[in-house]
């Protein structure tokens, strides 16, 4: 296969969640492929010093601070993102939140929190930049799901629940944009070393017991995504949509 399918020059993803962990580790992975990174968080401080990490690496960041639960915020930083690149190729929903508590102590506005970030955001994000794409004749989209897709774990049932919902998404826009040529496909990380799962790792015996259901035994690093990310985006993935692609060093097979 030649490399080329996996080129990114000449275009432009934006991230979501790109301050830090796995969305900072795929905007780096897809700068480094040859694409112009629009770099969106809550947080414009973080932002810049990864905006100066993808143009180190040679290409051009537009950091914009956005509240992604807000629509308005999301169609603003979409139209911003178009005026100043002229186009969007690439989408990467990485924003993500988690709240650990018993299914019977978890409040109205803690669920409403986790699903708004994890799964309502994923859609309006979707929606705003599927509209771009459908006038420019095409785009990849990538989705961020979890082992929480497939199975359930305790404690975390927002998370779960929202997660399973964005496969779902993921698949039915697939289908319902295949004609406009958009690829709508989702990442599927194990357990990876990130913020989001920092808690777990800060118990020496819960790390233990996780990492040993971990066929190739270790937790993930972001620069492990690198290469589904790019496969996704590039050329190399044209006639695959539809598809979670699991990133969990063997967890779902064992």
């Amino acid at each position: 296969m030649p490399l080329n399918l996996f080129s990114l020059e000449g275009k432009v993803a934006l991230v979501t969640g790109a301050s830090r962990g796995l969305g900072r580790g795929m905007a780096l992975a897809l700068a480094g492929a040859g694409a112009d990174i629009v770099l969106v968080s809550l947080t414009l401080p973080k932002l810049q010093k990864v905006a100066a990490e993808v143009n180190k690496l040679g290409r051009r960041a537009l950091p914009i601070a956005a509240e992604v639960t807000q629509v308005a915020e999301i169609e603003a930083m979409v139209e911003r993102a178009v005026e100043h690149f002229g186009h969007i190729d690439v989408l990467v929903t990485s924003a993500g939140i988690n709240i650990r508590q018993p299914a019977v102590e978890l409040t109205e506005s803690n669920w409403d929190q986790v699903i708004d970030v994890d799964l309502r955001a994923v859609f309006f994000t979707c929606q705003a930049v599927g509209k771009v794409m459908i006038k420019q004749g095409g785009g990849k989209i990538i989705n961020i799901v979890s082992l929480t897709t497939a199975f359930g774990i305790p404690h975390i049932q927002a998370y779960c629940a929202a997660k399973g919902g964005v496969g779902q998404l993921t698949k039915s826009l697939a289908v319902e944009w295949a004609p406009y040529h958009i690829n709508v496909n989702a990442i599927g990380p194990g357990f990876f070393m990130t913020d989001l799962s920092r808690g777990l790792h800060k118990d020496p015996e819960k790390s233990r017991r996780i990492k040993q259901r971990i066929p190739l035994g270790r937790f993930g690093e972001p620069e492990d995504l690198a290469g589904a990310v790019i496969f996704f985006a590039s050329a190399a993935s044209d006639y695959i949509t539809g598809h979670i692609l699991w990133v969990d060093g063997g967890v779902l097979a064992a």
